[in-house]
């Protein structure tokens, strides 16, 4: 099987099959290195065979920074995954490092299929993002259920502001619980860049969201906006 475009660079989020989800970080460093990557990306995995029925997607975001791709994939679950990295990702890898070479792989993190997801209009639902967020927080160590409960906050959050703050043009949150208890990735989809820039810049000063701001045992946060650049599966 050969690796197929999705046209829209849009993974399926709740794929069934999928047990793991693996996002990952690289640095570039500039606007055209990134374009010159995705090509790279592109060329290296189509030119192959799909690797392993255990992936079921593999997608590329360009960061709206000049500076990162973020990389969002799909597995059956972990012995997946590692059996790609023994036999098939150096191939693949070298020959994008020879396309551009001194990428700065920083970072990959292992998060289950979504917990739970929230529509952000009623009227945007169907659309297709054309802008992405992956907004991370980390708590200060394991718990399970301190992951649920500061996801359900953030989803009444969303509820008990829609009147005040409405997310116009705004798609879905799909929130993702980390393997490790620590983490949470709020994966936020947008029509456009500007709806979601005009979303965050306003008042956000309701209780319900100083209760997410203060959640206890929140140790850090950070958000990437992201366009989707590259969406691929299994072909026939």
């Amino acid at each position: 099987m050969n690796a197929v475009a999705h046209p829209d660079a849009r993974p399926d989020l709740y794929r069934p099959g999928v047990g793991l989800v693996l996002v990952s970080t690289w640095q570039v460093g500039t606007p055209e290195r990134q374009r010159a990557t995705v090509d790279a990306i592109a060329g290296a995995w189509k030119s192959r065979d799909w690797p392993d029925a255990g992936l079921l997607s593999y997608s590329v975001y360009l960061g709206t920074d000049g500076d990162t791709l973020l990389h969002y994939s799909q597995w059956t679950g972990e012995e997946a995954y590692q059996g790609f990295l023994r036999t098939l990702r150096d191939d693949r890898n070298a020959e994008i490092d020879a396309a551009v070479p001194g990428i700065v792989r920083a970072g990959i993190h292992r998060y289950a299929p979504p917990y739970r997801s929230a529509v952000l209009s009623e009227e945007s639902a169907a659309a297709v993002p054309a802008s992405v967020a992956f907004a991370e927080v980390e708590f200060d160590g394991p718990d399970s259920a301190r992951q649920r409960a500061w996801v359900d906050d953030v989803c009444a959050a969303l509820d008990e502001s829609a009147g005040t703050r409405p997310a116009h043009g705004g798609i879905a949150a799909h929130f993702h619980l980390s393997t490790d208890g620590a983490r949470v990735l709020d994966y936020v989809e947008w029509e456009s860049l500007r709806a979601q820039e005009e979303w965050q810049g306003a008042d956000a000063s309701a209780d319900a969201w100083a209760r997410v701001r203060r959640f206890p045992g929140l140790s850090g946060s950070l958000a990437r906006r992201c366009t989707p650049a590259l969406s691929l599966h299994a072909g026939v």
